[in-house]
């Protein structure tokens, strides 16, 4: 194929569907025309010297787009840097080596443009040392490189039930020179795997067996993410150690017994199983299923300092099924990562799957809408994400207290509503920890706001509460809040995922 070069126009997005107007206020969001000969299936991308950024689509080929941070249409060009790849689902730029890393279904592939003429002349397997039975559903979502060079990649179950083929449910490492090493076991559907702003991995599952909802999981390496499948690989991962768990743990056994003795009986809990199990970790953030997404993927860092607007070091998810971005914020407690995750973006054109933020705070995402459908209305999308300088009146951050939480927020609140517990409600709920696909929320408990205390400068309030209950999604919502200058939140709710109770 001769070297394609396209210069193509800036189409303004539509608001579709899910998309509050106000949001584009704040974060303006603009889609990009693509190259009519191909499906810009966009399922990563990656950062390049000079401003460039590298697209690997689901189609298996990777573009080079240059001119996407400008503002002028006829700055965009498209080009064709390599094809004949199988779902390019991770893409990594490597600095010292100039060429790219390509995470594909069966392999990590190194590729490089050795004449200068714009396309890959080499490419390279530097791993394929997990399995492909051939189903559909046999993802390998891929990481750039982490602080000390190497790559994560995470592999769906089998059909998303079962692992047929070696390392299927598990996270794996991978160095340049193809040293493999497993992480983490347990993984169901992954749809995305990034970085926090301190080069911790993380990556987002999908709501199925073992899972109520979408979630955002920490990858600790030794850990059990949760669904036992992939647990009949250990025998290959001696780096591991022992099992957490058999192929089908006792507690499962058990789960199992409780629902044939008794239909409809009882289901396990996740803070139980954590005290029978200790390699299972919780997820760090329930992604609520229907409120926040249904089929969580890209994460994407704000390390912008401030480019971004005010949510420097937080966390945006992306989701296919909903087109749209939330926000998260982190906190450790006893050792242990959660968090709330907040509305903050919807209205994009189509399913996303990949995204990268720029130097300059500047989000791209892209995606499909293939096999799933989206929200957004269109097969694909490549679109831009930019603060427009306005600072939206949010909660900032969510965190966790022996008796309750401490909120900031993005501008001083006005005292009057805000030390009002009137302006306040919370429920807080959990998912069955059970092998039946998804699940309801359940174990609905009122916790009482008894006091909402609002700092001197206006900027933070304590809400204090209870109870507070371990292991449950606490959903907060503040309708009765407003700022100092009389705006109610953009987004008034949020979900905090309590895994531990901080000691008072």
């Amino acid at each position: 194929m001769n070297r394609l070069l396209l210069p193509l126009a800036i189409l303004s997005a539509p608001l579709l569907f899910a998309a509050d107007p106000v949001e584009a206020d704040y974060y303006r969001v603009t889609t990009f025309e693509t190259p009519k000969e191909t499906a810009m299936e966009v399922g990563a991308i990656e950062l390049l010297p000079g401003g460039r950024l590298a697209l690997g689509t689901r189609r298996g080929e990777v573009w080079i787009v240059s001119g996407a941070g400008s503002g002028d249409a006829s700055a965009l060009r498209y080009q064709l840097f390599a094809s004949g790849l199988h779902e390019v689902l991770g893409i990594a730029h490597h600095p010292q080596e100039q060429c790219l890393y390509a995470t594909t279904r069966y392999e990590i592939t190194r590729l490089k443009d050795l004449d200068g003429d714009g396309r890959a002349d080499v490419f390279d397997n530097v791993n394929d040392g997990w399995g492909v039975s051939g189903d559909y559903h046999e993802y390998a979502i891929g990481s750039r490189f982490d602080p000390k060079g190497g790559l994560w990649v995470t592999l769906c179950l089998t059909g998303s039930f079962s692992s047929q083929v070696p390392f299927r449910g598990w996270a794996l490492r991978i160095t340049p020179d193809g040293k493999m090493t497993p992480m983490c076991s347990g993984i169901r559907s992954p749809g995305g795997v990034g970085f926090d702003a301190e080069g911790e991995v993380y990556y987002c599952d999908n709501q199925g067996p073992w899972h109520g909802s979408c979630t955002l999981q920490h990858l600790v390496p030794g850990t059990f993410q949760g669904h036992p499948a992939g647990n009949v690989w250990y025998d290959l991962a001696p780096n591991m150690g022992p099992r957490p768990v058999d192929p089908v743990p006792e507690a499962f056994q058990g789960e199992r017994k409780r629902n044939e003795a008794r239909p409809g009986g009882d289901p396990g809990r996740m803070v139980q199983e954590r005290a029978r199990i200790k390699q299972l970790l919780p997820p760090a953030v329930y992604l609520v299923h229907g409120k926040i997404g249904n089929s969580a993927t890209a994460i994407i860092c704000d390390t912008s300092g401030g480019k971004f607007g005010p949510f420097s070091r937080q966390l945006f998810i992306a989701d296919q099924s909903h087109s749209n971005l939330s926000r998260v914020f982190l906190e450790t407690v006893n050792g242990i990562k959660q968090g709330a995750v907040f509305p903050f973006r919807g209205g994009f054109t189509s399913g996303l799957i990949g995204g990268r933020m720029d130097e300059e705070g500047r989000v791209y995402v892209g995606g499909s809408d293939r096999g799933w459908g989206a929200r957004g209305g269109r097969p694909y999308c490549f679109e831009k994400v930019e603060w427009t300088g306005k600072v939206p009146f949010e909660v900032l951050e969510m965190r966790a207290r022996a008796d309750g939480f401490e909120l900031s927020f993005t501008q001083p609140v006005d005292p009057a509503t805000a030390g009002n517990v009137k302006s306040y409600s919370m429920r807080a709920f959990t998912y069955a920890y059970r092998e039946q696909y998804g699940g309801d929320e359940i174990d609905e408990v009122l916790p009482r706001i008894s006091a909402a205390n609002v700092a001197a400068d206006g900027r933070s309030v304590r809400l204090i509460l209870s109870p507070m209950t371990r292991g449950h999604i606490h959903e907060l919502h503040l309708d009765g809040v407003r700022s100092a200058g009389g705006l109610p939140l953009l987004h008034p709710v949020g979900y905090y995922t309590l895994n531990e109770i901080p000691a008072p």
